[in-house]
């Protein structure tokens, strides 16, 4: 087997410039790869970071049938006291949480005493809504990074349609579920920057503010925000309490609760999606580039060397060796050109990095791209481009095993 390597290596040097050449088409088919993989991953998970970690959570639960009705804030499809008492003690139970946080989310009118205007808003337990989406504090552009009863947070757009700033008094006037009217003042502590996506322009207020205003004579909880100790256990964590929570029952023996990843709930999901297609189309066009190049060469290899290849066949090289000199040949260009295209893309992608590449996502601005390849990638596009080496040789290979030793030597 040694000696067929290097007659299949010295095969390879007779001809530098076409190898050299066919090389450099895998090189450059792996870096391509490897940048783009790494740039839309790394850019894909932050968009996913900006979502789920500033508003959303990495799951959310609600009431049965609530987020059907989501967006008319149904305040008579709250979760009760008791059971959310119920779903507090499954997530206590549930190892993969880190942190959840219960909102009351319900629809009002802005007033500065001039003018008026709707607003939906979160009422929340600050210590528990931080924890569990730790970037709602950075999207305070103005303000305290904190919220305290009577205070209010307010999405920028609103803050400068109304003309208002931190340190004004406003009041908020809410509906309750049984149609009585409320109104209380709070004081602007902070203004949000808005971000794309539900709930991106929403207030935030204080718990029990939420209850005052909707004068609940106990907490009624719209969803439940989610996070995990490790977002790559989404699916798994997921499916895990979906059964939990499946098996909770209300008196009519249906289902209690209904359980959301954030892929359920943000439009941005479906780019996600589109980033996975893309990241595969470019691995299929890898293929075709390695296909296509190594099997030109294997077959104008074979072309070219019909009197060589006869003159092997005729001292008695069994056709199994001749078709090995040819496969090794496609495995050694797959190997070079896998190597040296993951050793170029990983500098690439290096460099990147410390180009600290800004851009924009809605209304946030200054983001920085973090680009980064799992080993997992790497090894994956490194044994599909050496698969598809021996693969694209296969044919040229047969071809030339099959050779009558004298019809080869006849050949000029």
């Amino acid at each position: 087997m040694t000696s067929v390597f290097k007659i299949a290596l010295r095969n390879l040097l007779r001809y530098k410039r076409r190898t050299a050449l066919t090389a450099t088409l895998v090189t450059l088919g792996v870096i391509f790869v490897l940048v783009f993989t790494s740039i839309a991953g790394s850019f894909k998970q932050m968009m996913i970071s900006q979502i789920t970690d500033s508003m959303l959570g990495h799951l959310q639960i609600h009431r049965k049938g609530y987020v059907a009705a989501i967006e008319s804030l149904p305040l008579n499809m709250n979760m009760k006291q008791a059971g959310f008492d119920k779903l507090e003690k499954l997530l206590k139970q549930e190892q993969g949480v880190a942190a959840y946080s219960p909102r009351i989310k319900f629809g009002g009118m802005f007033s500065n005493f001039m003018e008026t205007t709707n607003i939906r808003l979160n009422g929340i337990d600050p210590q528990k809504e931080f924890a569990t989406v730790p970037l709602l504090p950075d999207r305070i552009i103005s303000g305290e990074k904190s919220l305290k009863k009577g205070d209010i947070l307010v999405p920028e757009l609103l803050a400068r349609g109304m003309n208002v700033k931190v340190g004004d008094t406003v009041v908020i006037v809410a509906t309750n579920q049984n149609g009585s009217v409320n109104g209380k003042q709070f004081r602007i502590s902070g203004i949000l920057e808005s971000a794309t996506g539900p709930g991106g322009r929403d207030g935030y207020v204080h718990f029990d503010d939420a209850i005052e205003l909707l004068r609940m004579e106990q907490p009624e909880i719209s969803e439940v925000a989610v996070r995990l100790k490790k977002f790559s256990a989404l699916n798994k964590v997921a499916k895990s309490l979906r059964q939990v929570v499946a098996a909770e029952k209300n008196p009519m023996g249906k289902p209690l609760f209904e359980l959301h990843s954030w892929e359920d709930l943000s439009p941005f999901a479906k780019v996600a999606k589109m980033l996975n297609l893309m990241t595969v189309f470019i691995k299929v066009m890898l293929i075709a580039i390695v296909l296509v190049s190594i099997m030109n060469v294997m077959i104008m290899a074979v072309f070219e060397r019909i009197r060589e290849i006869g003159t092997i066949a005729a001292i008695g090289t069994p056709p199994a060796t001749i078709r090995s000199l040819f496969l090794v040949e496609g495995l050694c260009l797959g190997l070079f050109g896998a190597v040296l295209g993951n050793l170029i893309g990983i500098i690439i992608i290096g460099i990147v990095n410390l180009s600290q590449i800004t851009f924009s996502f809605g209304q946030q601005t200054g983001l920085i791209l973090k680009a980064s390849i799992a080993p997992a990638d790497i090894l994956m596009v490194s044994v599909i481009v050496v698969i598809v080496s021996v693969l694209a040789t296969l044919q040229p290979a047969i071809k030339a095993s099959k050779m009558e030793p004298i019809d080869a030597l006849r050949h000029v």
